[in-house]
């Protein structure tokens, strides 16, 4: 049976599936706590308790130094995972679930451009045709907001958040990409929530709300989610090869659309279909292009 089971759907697979529920979970969680009141910065302080305590007790299992080596390096992820953090968080607020997790997928767009821009990498035709379908895509989502008898409207300015939050993630992407090559992975892990913490808190100012236990337990799921979603990509991601694995990262898109729906009640539009549809389509060209690509030339 589980030969069978590893066949249909290989350990890495069920891994991404893992990762993408956890933080469809997480999404659902933090939109939640705002409709019940609780303001962004404290949402983003509590996962960030959450995850430093976490963090701190795995660096501390493996014995080794909790500041690393290239401390500069670590506090500069930090830094720019805690802003796009609060943009994704922003966006998850103040847009539908399927809109705000379709619009984190852009990515692909800006990891190409700094690409080119630091790395000095070429970008290949998959990329390029990536890149397309992917502003083609969130046009189709922006389309009905652009219209003057718009029936569903997403507000630009909560879009414009959400599309710098992704520019932060392909930022810190690329940090950490970087860091692996000197620091353990728990020690990367553990900055982010060592600077998202003491910033949030700050930011929260006279906005703090006291949560009654139901909603401290619902802020507290947002942090174990949030594990629970890197669990499931780092398992992933050692089990699995990471076009495959990235592949299936695209579910989070349907379990965040289901949750918005059983949850809060929203229905996606027409145009967030064919845009989300579009953005997916793009990155799966860019996660395969080059490979089937290469099988063309060697089939010729």
């Amino acid at each position: 049976m589980s030969a069978k089971l590893e066949s249909w759907l290989p350990v890495g697979v069920r891994y991404m599936l893992l990762s993408a529920l956890g933080f469809a979970l997480m999404s659902a969680s933090v939109k939640y706590v705002s409709v019940h009141g609780i303001p962004l910065f404290e949402i983003v302080a509590a996962r960030a308790l959450v995850s430093l305590i976490l963090s701190y007790a795995d660096v501390k299992r493996k014995r080794i130094s909790i500041w690393g080596n290239n401390k500069a390096l670590l506090f500069a992820r930090g830094t720019v995972g805690t802003v796009a953090l609060m943009c994704v968080y922003y966006s998850v607020t103040t847009l539908p679930l399927a809109e705000a997790t379709i619009l984190q997928y852009v990515h692909p767009v800006f990891t190409a451009l700094l690409a080119v821009l630091f790395l000095q990498e070429r970008v290949q035709i998959s990329t390029l045709v990536c890149i397309g379908l992917c502003l083609l895509g969130l046009f189709c989502m922006v389309y009905p907001t652009l219209g003057q008898h718009a029936a569903s409207e997403l507000p630009m300015f909560s879009v414009a958040i959400a599309l710098l939050g992704a520019f932060g993630s392909s930022i810190a992407y690329v940090i950490v990409r970087k860091l692996s090559r000197t620091e353990d992975s728990s020690v990367i892990i553990f900055y982010f929530p060592l600077v998202a913490l003491p910033t949030a808190s700050l930011l929260i100012g006279d906005d703090f709300v006291l949560p009654d236990l139901w909603l401290v337990f619902a802020l507290v799921l947002v942090g174990i989610f949030t594990q629970i979603g890197q669990f499931g990509l780092t398992k992933a991601m050692q089990t699995q090869t990471a076009g495959k694995a990235s592949a299936y990262s695209y579910v989070q898109i349907v379990f965040s659309a289901l949750l918005g729906v059983w949850l809060f009640n929203e229905i996606p539009s027409f145009w967030t279909f064919l845009g989300g549809a579009l953005i997916v389509l793009g990155a799966l060209i860019n996660v395969f292009g080059a490979k089937l690509g290469g099988f063309w030339q060697r089939a010729r």
